[in-house]
């Protein structure tokens, strides 16, 4: 599984579900970091769709620097 992000972590997972924590605080979090993955696979996904929408358009216009720097961006968003 890739590395989580906002800052969570399984140790931070463990120490929420640990003995001096309840089940309820654990279930918060591991919510928590669920909803923060879904939203920014969300945002990724619409980051995409936009970069692609601007690259074919750059393509029709038959502009080389909107499709290089639109390009460049979508293989950054790709990346992370």
């Amino acid at each position: 599984m890739r590395e989580l992000e906002n800052n969570y972590s399984y140790a931070e997972f463990l120490k929420a579900v640990g003995k001096n924590s309840s089940s309820l605080q654990a279930e918060k979090l591991l919510n928590d970091i669920y909803m923060d993955l879904f939203l920014n696979h969300i945002h990724r996904e619409q980051t995409k769709k936009r970069l692609l929408a601007l690259i074919d358009l750059a393509l029709d216009e038959k502009n080389e620097s909107a499709f290089k720097e639109f390009t460049d961006e979508l293989l950054r968003v790709e990346e992370n």
